[in-house]
Order: C-alpha cells, then sequence, then structure tokens
C-alpha cells in the first residue's frame, strides 16, 4: 500500500474512532443519568412509602393508648363500649400496616420490626383480659393499669418504630450516596473520555498539519523542479536551435567542399575528355575516363557516408545489430578507438522508435568517448529481456563529474529515453571512465520473440 493510503487509513480510523468515542460517551452519559434518575425516583418513593407505613403504625400505637385510656375511664358502659370498638379497628389497621410493611423490610429492619412485632403481640395480649372487666373494676384498676402497663408499652413500642425510622432514614442516606457515588463515576469517566478525545484530536491535528506541511513541501518542490524543467527545456530549445544550425553547417560545408569540388573536377575532366577525344589522343582518354570515374567513386562515398550519418539504411535494411556494428567499425576506423559490439538474445523486429534510440544513443555515447573523454577502448553490450531492452556503453576514458557537466549529447540522450518511459544512468569520475546505462521498457506487444544466439 502506498504512502498516501496509509495516511488516509490511519485519518479514517482516527476520525473514526474519535466519533465513536464521542458517541460511546453520550450514550453512556445519557444511561447513567437515566439510571441515576431512575434510581432516585425509585429511593425516594420506597423512602415515602415506607415513611408512611410506619408513621402509620406508630399513629395506631399512640391512638390506642388514648382509646385505652378512654376505655378504662369512662364511667358510662355505652361511651366505654364504643372507646374499645375503636380500639379494635385501630387493632386491625395496625396488623394491615404491618403486613404491609413487613413487604417493605430489608435486612437491618428485620431484627427491630420482629421485636416490635412483638411487643405489640404482647401488648394487645395484656389489654384483653381488660376487655372483660366491669365498670367499678375499670375505675378501681383502670389508673394503675394504664401507668404500669399500657404506657410504658406504648412508649417503648414508640422507641422501636423511631429506632425503625432511623434505619429508613439511613436507608434513604445510603441511596443517596450511592446515587452520588454513580454521579462520581459519571465524572470520572466523562473526564477520561474527554481527555482521551483532547488527546485524540490533538494527535489528528498534529498528523494533519504535518501532513499539509508535507504537501505544501513537495508542491514546493514540484513547482521548483516544474520551473527549473521549464528553464532547462528553453535551453535545450535554444541549443536544439544552435545544434541544428551546426548540422546543417556542416552539412553545407561537406556538400559545398566534398562534393562540389568533386564535380568541379568532374566538370574539368569531362572538358578534358573532350578536348583528348577530338584531337584523337585514346592513351589520354582511357586516363581521363579513369580520373572521371575516381572523382565520382569520391563524390557517391561522401554522400553515402553523409546518408548513413544522418540515418543509416542498414537499420531499416538488416536491423538493429548489423547497424550498431557497422556503426562501431566505422567508428574504429576512423578513430582508431577499439570499439566491440556484444548483442544478446536481441530480436529484429523491435519497435522502430526503440532501435532508433538505442542507435542514437550509441552513436553520441561513441562520439562522446572519441572527442571528449580520449577513449582507447569501448565496449558496447545490448540484451532484450521479456519486458525491457538494455544498453551499456562503457569507455576508459578520463571521465568527468556527472553533476556538473550535462551536454548536449546527455540531455538529447535523456529526452529520447524519457520520451520512451525508460531509465538513463550515468556513472563517471575523474580518472575512471565512463558507463552509460540505458532501460527501454517493452510491452507484451511491444516486446518480439527474442532471437537465439546461434
Amino acid at each position: 500500500m502506498t504512502s498516501g493510503g496509509n495516511n488516509r487509513l490511519v485519518l479514517v480510523a482516527g476520525f473514526g474512532g474519535l466519533l465513536l468515542l464521542m458517541a460511546f460517551a453520550g450514550i453512556d452519559g445519557l444511561q447513567t443519568l437515566q439510571q441515576i434518575e431512575v434510581s432516585n425516583d425509585t429511593i425516594r418513593e420506597d423512602f415515602q412509602l415506607r415513611t408512611r407505613v410506619l408513621e402509620r403504625i406508630r399513629g395506631d400505637v399512640y391512638v390506642s393508648g388514648t382509646y385505652v385510656r378512654d376505655y378504662l375511664l369512662e364511667p358510662e358502659s355505652g361511651k366505654a363500649e364504643g372507646h374499645r370498638f375503636s380500639l379494635l379497628e385501630t387493632r386491625n389497621d395496625m396488623d394491615e400496616a404491618l403486613s404491609r410493611y413487613r413487604h417493605l423490610l430489608n435486612a437491618q429492619e428485620a431484627e427491630p420490626f420482629q421485636v416490635l412485632t412483638g411487643k405489640l403481640a404482647a401488648y394487645w395480649h395484656v389489654l384483653e383480659p381488660v376487655f372483660q372487666w366491669t365498670t367499678e373494676e375499670r375505675q378501681r384498676q383502670g389508673y394503675v393499669f394504664l401507668r404500669d402497663e399500657v404506657f410504658p408499652r406504648r412508649q417503648s413500642m414508640l422507641g422501636i418504630a423511631d429506632q425503625i425510622r432511623d434505619i429508613n432514614e439511613s436507608q434513604l442516606e445510603e441511596g443517596r450516596r450511592k446515587v452520588a457515588q454513580t454521579f462520581s463515576q459519571l465524572r470520572r469517566r466523562l473526564i477520561v473520555t474527554v481527555g482521551l478525545l483532547i488527546a485524540l484530536g490533538l494527535l489528528l491535528a498534529t498528523l494533519i498539519t504535518r501532513k499539509i506541511l508535507a504537501l505544501e513541501a513537495e508542491t514546493s518542490r514540484h513547482y521548483e523542479e516544474i520551473a527549473h524543467a521549464r528553464a532547462e527545456l528553453k535551453q535545450l530549445s535554444a541549443r536544439l536551435v544552435g545544434a541544428q544550425e551546426d548540422e546543417r553547417r556542416s552539412i553545407s560545408r561537406e556538400l559545398h567542399d566534398e562534393v562540389g569540388q568533386s564535380l568541379t573536377g568532374v566538370l574539368v575532366e569531362m572538358a578534358n575528355l573532350s578536348t583528348l577525344i577530338r584531337s584523337g589522343d585514346l592513351a589520354g582518354v582511357e586516363e581521363k575516363a579513369a580520373e572521371i570515374k575516381r572523382l565520382m567513386e569520391n563524390s557517391i562515398g561522401v554522400v553515402r557516408n553523409m546518408a548513413l550519418l544522418l540515418r543509416p539504411s542498414m537499420l531499416d535494411d538488416l536491423g538493429l545489430v548489423p547497424a550498431l556494428e557497422w556503426q562501431a567499425r566505422e567508428v574504429s576506423k576512423r578513430t582508431g578507438v577499439w570499439v566491440t559490439v556484444e548483442a544478446d538474445g536481441v530480436s529484429e523486429d523491435l519497435p522502430e522508435e526503440h532501435k532508433t534510440c538505442v542507435y542514437r544513443i550509441m552513436q553520441e555515447a561513441l562520439h562522446n568517448s572519441v572527442q571528449h573523454a580520449e577513449a582507447r577502448n569501448v565496449k558496447v553490450a545490448v540484451r532484450q529481456e521479456a519486458n525491457q531492452l538494455l544498453l551499456s556503453v562503457q569507455d576508459d576514458g578520463k571521465g568527468f563529474q556527472v553533476e556538473r557537466e550535462r551536454g548536449m549529447g546527455l540531455l538529447g540522450m535523456q529526452e529520447r529515453v524519457s520520451y520512451l518511459g525508460g531509465q538513463l544512468k550515468i556513472y563517471s569520475a575523474p580518472g575512471q571512465g565512463t558507463a552509460l546505462r540505458v532501460t527501454l521498457p517493452l510491452t507484451e506487444t511491444q516486446a518480439p520473440t527474442v532471437r537465439q544466439p546461434a
């Protein structure tokens, strides 16, 4: 995966994680708040219900003592019976409240409630004989019974009821403490979540900032490269125009000095031959004819050499390898530099642009080796592989500094190779010769069947 793909994946994962963390924090906070609200309502409702039932029991205990007092101190039998009936209703109401509170008990209230229930049972058991007393017995023993039995027991039961109320209030306080603890846990989780969000946000901001700065630097570098390439292109265009003019001048000079003079000589010799024919000097005619033939052959040779330098016909007629070998022989013949060519499995059906590129690069490399490097030996190697064509030119010349010395020939080579999507690499140093490596890609349609060496 590319660096850009990795950066995009990191950004997507980072923003996705940030959104998921925010969503999780929001959902967790809402659920916790809802839980706190429900718990708080439940605790409050339970406390209020238990308080109402407990107050009902306390009220019935207190009222029962009042009814017993009124019953014992009432001299009239009818009114006393009414107090007894009210007392029995109070007992029934108390029993119902006790039964209801029994379903609301918790572990801490079980023992006090059991004690309260026992005392209430004993209390009602003590009151049962009273209901059998006559009016005189109630008047004679009622006050003592109230003082020694009813009021102390009522006060004791009210104390137990207060104890249960205190436990109930402590349960309410415990519920509040749990709610506060839940709030504290929520606050801690929110702090951690917000911290993570801030850290992740800072990390993403840092990553994005670095990416933007890197893009700015890369854009600036590309702009500089484009500006430099434009400047080089302008310089190359100017140098190409100059090279074209130099080439035309050289061709013009060759035509004028070599071909023109040879043809002028032919005209002069033709005039002399005509004179000799009219005078009947057959020996002179034969000599002049030979001279004319020699001049014509020289002119034809000059024209052929110029044509071969411009575009060797054997590159079209015979193929790449014979053209390279001819070029090597010609250079060796003219300059005395020993040039060897090695070809490994190179097909004769290569695309024309590839053959031309290889030929021109070898031609320019040999020119540089002879004219500038002062080499004595040059080795040229061409090899065709499944998907690429390789060219190597290596000499034993004086070498040069590649980064500083970039002539017109090297720029032309680079342009030819770049046009075909290939690579050109030059290895050289002062006193160590020069090695040139060219790699030209071949597509499946461009790569013909390679020629097997004999």
